[in-house]
């Protein structure tokens, strides 16, 4: 059985270990350097072009060792934030990773172990079936963690998705052209949102794209 992970202090994204090739995500407009990194604001992307799909594992700051959180491999890491990289596709920074769990009761008491409490939460309906989407701060970055209600299933979590901040939603859609679905409102009120057919580039982790949070007096 995987051991919690103590915590440390505050819990931020550092890192990001996916299974794709840097070339398909350079097709989807990202820029990616020499070692395969693709810096989208404080996050690394570390592209790795093994075999598998997906999300493989973080990195997070605020642990004082490496592990398993609710059975995601998880790295403790205290590298600086990367300097401001420009992406073709106008993403600016994370707006939030996806958390799919087998186990929302499991999942949530794997994260109170490392310090992080849920900020809110909301049910909704997917394909029909109930949902319950509980939300989490780690740094800049929110974490959406998704489950049926009542479920309590084995197996581990999963990082499923990235949703990015664009300045331009309209410009994005366009540079994408029949690659997006329509632009529509997003959930958050004022804000718009579409999502990339991620696998017309070869990528494999579900991709969606927002305009920026709306800022209140």
């Amino acid at each position: 059985m995987d051991q919690p992970l103590p915590t440390q202090g505050t819990v931020s994204v550092v890192e990001i270990e996916v299974a794709d090739a840097p070339d398909s995500w350079e097709r989807a407009g990202f820029h990616v350097d020499a070692d395969g990194v693709c810096c989208v604001g404080d996050v690394r992307i570390r592209l790795i072009g093994a075999s598998g799909a997906g999300i493989v594992g973080w990195s997070l700051r605020g642990l004082p060792s490496d592990g398993s959180l609710d059975g995601i491999p998880t790295m403790r890491s205290d590298a600086d934030p990367p300097a401001p990289t420009v992406h073709p596709n106008g993403v600016t920074a994370i707006d939030h990773l996806v958390l799919m769990s087998p186990d929302l009761s499991r999942t949530v008491g794997a994260l109170a172990g490392v310090g992080l409490n849920p900020r809110r939460e909301r049910d909704a309906r997917l394909g029909g079936q109930p949902i319950r989407q509980i939300f989490f701060r780690l740094g800049p970055v929110i974490l959406e963690v998704v489950g049926a209600p009542e479920a309590a299933g084995e197996g581990p979590s999963t990082l499923w998705g990235i949703t990015y901040v664009v300045d331009d939603i309209e410009a994005t859609a366009q540079f994408f052209g029949d690659r997006t679905a329509p632009v529509k409102e997003a959930v958050q009120p004022g804000r718009r949102i579409t999502t990339l057919r991620h696998n017309s580039f070869g990528m494999s982790v579900h991709t969606a794209l927002i305009s920026p949070h709306i800022l209140t007096a």
